[in-house]
């Protein structure tokens, strides 16, 4: 089972190692990922001219395979930017303000939210919805930028994601790979959903309370993503019946969404995709009501506005990217068949050759799939190792005589909680890029909440089995 590690696999290894190293000291990574890719495919071809090529080909892909992310959280913030001109906003948040007065409210109820719109729709549908409609609430009742993205984002791409209760997506590879029945995996993910949820969530909220009574943390930590810029001509105010009739269309026309969603049974990429083209229409609409007869250049105007914005928040975070997908996939897209025989790209490799590595007893094999989890996670889609961790699982409980489904549920949960969208930076760049913060930053912020959850439910898991 596997292959012969490489230096091709140590030398990934030695990179991760390093950007991980980099952003706990926040420096910038994209000067080293962008040398790691080149060594990667010069050690893997032997051509400088074909590794040279190789970066911009590594970028090429991590923009397509991003593109869908960074397309609606363009739609989006444009969307935001005129609703927020008009006073659309100010007149849609003020029931819901009332309601939501404290950060603790905030943060629980974005959080409960998000992960029950995640269940049914994936969470970066989600993002767009919850982040729309309630991160202005959030920011009024004193609830940071960031700790709307990270309550959006722990629920969200962490418990919703990980579980995949509704959906089973996720619990029907692990279990294919496993060779069990679905049922086996979701049963045996509940309990580790739970403790892994609880100890992540609770932990990032008192991590955030803790900080904001510091003075380390403030509301305003954030540069308003709506702000006129300067020399700006004023837009035609709204009158205000039109702006309570706008203010209750734009959460009918999601809610109407939620349900299309349900009714056709739309997902993930669909799901976004209606998303985005019901805030394009909101869009159009406001500015049509607002600028009369100017509305057709300004509609033009919005949207420069809000790609300049995602471009600005993708930018840095394309060259990691593009690093981190040369561990899957990616490396053959961009270098051709060159890995050695066998392998099943990079961080499979790796994950396997410690599987094989690893003398094995109930805490061993917990600890073990929640290593192969983490290790094939930081590809940053949070699926494409869950296989993995099924074969994995069947493996060490076929030696164990017990806990298929245990281990099963755990390298998934691992796996999802690392790279679908949490942990690595470009993952969790919807929720980021919605409440305008750092990935990089959130990224930072999730580390401890997730490493203390894992810590624990691995725990947990070994008195499961």
């Amino acid at each position: 089972m596997g292959v012969d590690l490489v230096w091709l696999h140590g030398i990934y290894v030695l990179f991760v190692l390093v950007i991980i190293g980099m952003m706990v000291a926040r420096r910038d990574t994209s000067l080293v990922s962008i040398l790691g890719i080149m060594l990667l495919g010069l050690t893997a071809t032997g051509s400088l001219v074909t590794a040279i090529g190789g970066i911009f080909g590594s970028f090429i892909y991590a923009i397509t395979e991003l593109l869908p992310t960074i397309l609606v959280i363009c739609i989006i913030v444009a969307m935001s930017h005129v609703l927020t001109e008009t006073g659309v906003n100010e007149t849609m948040i003020r029931p819901m303000a009332s309601l939501v007065r404290n950060p603790t409210l905030a943060y629980w109820v974005i959080g409960f939210v998000m992960m029950v719109i995640s269940w049914f729709f994936w969470p970066s549908p989600g993002v767009a919805l919850v982040g729309a409609v309630m991160l202005p609430v959030a920011i009024r009742a004193g609830l940071p930028a960031l700790g709307v993205a990270i309550a959006m984002n722990l629920f969200g791409h962490g418990i919703a994601l990980s579980g995949d209760f509704i959906i089973q997506g996720a619990p029907t590879l692990t279990a294919k790979a496993a060779g069990i029945p679905v049922t086996d995996v979701i049963q045996a993910s509940v309990p580790l959903v739970i403790v892994m949820g609880a100890v992540t969530t609770i932990t990032a909220f008192w991590l955030l309370r803790r900080d904001l009574k510091r003075g380390r943390l403030s509301v305003g930590q954030t540069a308003d993503m709506t702000a006129e810029p300067s020399g700006k001509s004023q837009p035609a105010l709204l009158s205000a019946g039109m702006r309570r009739g706008l203010a209750v269309l734009v959460p009918l026309l999601f809610l109407l969404d939620v349900l299309a969603m349900f009714w056709f049974d739309l997902k993930g990429g669909d799901a976004t995709a209606l998303v985005g083209g019901t805030a394009l229409l909101i869009l159009l609409l406001s500015v049509l009501l607002a600028y009369k007869g100017k509305g057709l250049e300004q509609a033009t105007e919005c949207l420069i506005k809000g790609f300049q914005f995602g471009f600005k928040v993708f930018g840095p975070v394309i060259p990691i990217a593009a690093f981190f997908y040369m561990g899957d996939s990616g490396f053959t897209q961009v270098f051709g068949e060159v890995l050695p025989s066998g392998s099943q790209g990079i961080v499979n490799d790796l994950g396997v050759a410690l599987a094989n590595a690893i003398p094995l007893n109930k805490e061993v094999a917990a600890v073990t799939l929640t290593t192969v989890g983490v290790i094939t996670g930081l590809d940053g889609s949070g699926f494409s190792g869950i296989t993995l961790a099924g074969s994995v699982a069947q493996l060490f409980a076929h030696a164990l005589g017990t806990g298929i489904a245990t281990l099963t549920a755990l390298g998934q949960i691992a796996a999802i909680w690392v790279g679908g969208g949490t942990i690595i930076p470009w993952a969790l760049i919807p929720a980021a890029a919605i409440c305008n913060v750092s990935p990089f930053e959130l990224a930072r912020r999730n580390l401890l909440p997730v490493v203390i959850g894992l810590v624990v439910t691995t725990i947990v898991a070994m008195f499961l089995m």
